[in-house]
């Protein structure tokens, strides 16, 4: 199949699993979390992790997991939480995979969260190094929002940085939000309240975008004929792929023949 055909079949399942969860818009929970840079890490290591924050997206309802809260309930000062940053990053993970096995029944909807480097999987790992066991969400209840916005609306609809650009195309306020550069430099000036805040402001502007493709109103750079297909190479993808229209095409070609060579006589 060509590439543009593979592109329509991939937007309408994602339009399919769009549908479905707007059918259980109380079962959507937007995630996302902040962390140390994933970038020039010669050790290896795998980044801490400072906040998660989820989303209900019907209700607005948002749990908040972070090292600071934590800090807070075992009374632990500030100028201490670098030292304990290992049992405080623990007792918070807890506290999130806890809510993850309360609602693993749910759709969890997030930002490119796909990868060891960044996502799950990383969250996942970060906990069994500090000797935890996480629960391990199915596949099925991923829904990567990045992904989905270019199979509904092409590789074109929106410029890097695609989040940022998106925000700004829509007007959605982005009060606290920091980017993945501004986030490590606030966490390397220990601004752990400032990392805290920017991952709620993500999953209520995930949620924002999320609402905004489901009613059809999100604005993008994309034409209209480009995200439906109607373009000249989509038409001839089809046809050289059903036997049926190349065959309408051969014999179009022989009447085209005929009638010229006929005008002759």
């Amino acid at each position: 199949m060509g590439h543009e055909l593979q592109r329509l079949k991939r937007r309408k399942k994602t339009l399919n699993h769009l549908d479905e969860l707007s059918s259980r818009e109380d079962h959507v929970l937007c995630v996302h979390y902040s962390c140390e840079s994933f970038y020039d890490r010669p050790e290896g290591k795998t980044p801490r992790i400072t906040s998660v924050a989820v989303r209900n997206y019907s209700s607005g309802q948002t749990a908040s997991f972070s090292i600071h809260k934590i800090a807070e309930l075992q009374k632990v000062k500030f100028g201490d939480i670098q030292n304990n940053y290992d049992d405080l990053e623990k007792e918070m993970l807890q506290e999130y995979f806890d809510f993850m096995k309360a609602h693993k029944t749910h759709d969890w909807v997030h930002w490119n969260m796909r990868d060891i480097n960044y996502g799950f999987a990383a969250i996942e790992h970060r906990f069994r190094v500090l000797g935890g066991v996480p629960e391990e969400l199915e596949e099925s209840r991923k829904f990567d929002l990045r992904r989905a916005l270019v199979s509904l609306y092409g590789t074109g609809y929106i410029g890097h940085p695609r989040l940022e650009n998106l925000i700004k195309k829509n007007k959605i306020t982005d009060l606290n939000f920091l980017t993945g550069k501004e986030e490590s430099e606030a966490f390397d000036n220990k601004e752990y309240v400032k990392l805290h805040q920017s991952t709620l402001k993500k999953v209520d502007i995930l949620a924002n975008i999320l609402g905004r493709i489901m009613d059809n109103s999100l604005k993008t750079n994309a034409k209209w004929s480009e995200i439906h297909g109607f373009q000249p190479k989509v038409i001839g993808e089809f046809i050289k792929e059903h036997w049926f229209f190349s065959i309408l095409g051969f014999v179009g070609l022989v009447i085209g023949i005929v009638t010229g060579v006929m005008s002759l006589f």
